[in-house]
């Protein structure tokens, strides 16, 4: 892979970072293992992430009392999902590892897209359970963003309470991550030889994405991330049910011809409810996250 295609890809996930707070990841992994293993490309990541996160923690420290006790659970429960996901990543073939990889991922991002709400009754102990579930799928693929949204705007976390749990969350599983890649001998040359390309593309990128969110309504721009993600994710998984021999025809991209027909009548139902939020009340705009 081109370290220019990768730092493309980082500077478009981290101007997607600076506006929501989340993204790095479920916009770099999907397109990224296209071309990169694993084991190969998580361990820059999440070196990386460990910063950018310092980042939007620090810039959202006004919140942090009001949210670090509700948000205690989860990352108490992070520490065994990221061992268990570290030697998942460490003995899992590479192709196999990306399969399933796009296998979580997809539900996810639709259901995000779909805006699923569903507020939970016992925070602290559905919050280890899903901090351990957490743990797993961060380290075994560095994302934690969609899952994490769906769970904090389900349990009424808004605007700079949403970002510092979100900063708080995330800061701790990329650190936790980044100590078990390293016990696990799993931080090679390779993965450093990545750093360099992404750094620059995170200095720029975050501050661009930060300004473009003032401007534009940052619930049809995190819904467009969404859609991309979706896409992204089901041709990587129809690419690899071929490569796989699982589907050995063109078939296999009728996962990708479901996902566009499901997120095009996803876009369709947003756009209209906003339209109809926006006739009803003109000042309205919507900030989920």
């Amino acid at each position: 892979m081109s370290h220019g295609l990768i730092a493309a890809i980082t500077f478009l996930a981290a101007v997607v970072n600076g506006a929501l707070g989340y993204g790095f990841s479920s916009i770099t992994v999907p397109l990224a293992l296209l071309f990169l293993a694993n084991r190969v490309l998580n361990p820059a990541l999440v070196v990386i992430e460990v910063a950018l996160n310092s980042y939007v923690l620090w810039t959202n420290r006004p919140s942090i009392a009001a949210v670090w006790r509700r948000v205690l659970p989860i990352v108490m429960g992070l520490a065994p999902g990221v061992v268990g996901g570290t030697l998942i990543v460490a003995h899992v073939h590479p192709a196999w590892l990306r399969l399933w990889t796009f296998v979580v991922l997809l539900p996810l991002i639709l259901f995000q897209a779909a805006g699923y709400r569903r507020p939970l009754g016992s925070e602290r102990l559905v919050g280890v359970l899903f901090g351990a579930a957490l743990g797993v799928l961060y380290s075994v693929t560095t994302i934690s963003g969609p899952p994490l949204a769906v769970m904090l705007s389900n349990q009424g976390f808004v605007l700079g309470e949403f970002r510092a749990a979100l900063g708080l969350i995330r800061l701790a599983e990329s650190s936790m991550t980044a100590t078990s890649y390293l016990a696990a001998g799993l931080v090679t040359s390779d993965s450093l030889g990545l750093i360099p390309w992404i750094v620059p593309s995170v200095i720029v990128g975050v501050p661009i994405g930060a300004w473009l969110i003032r401007r534009i309504r940052a619930e049809t721009f995190r819904r467009v991330c969404m859609s991309f993600d979706a896409w992204v994710v089901a041709f990587g998984l129809s690419a690899l049910l071929r490569e796989l021999h699982i589907v050995d025809s063109p078939a296999s991209f009728l996962v990708l011809l479901a996902v566009i027909v499901i997120d095009v009548w996803l876009l369709r139902r947003f756009f209209a409810a906003s339209r109809e939020s926006g006739i009803r009340n003109p000042q309205s705009e919507i900030r989920n996250y």
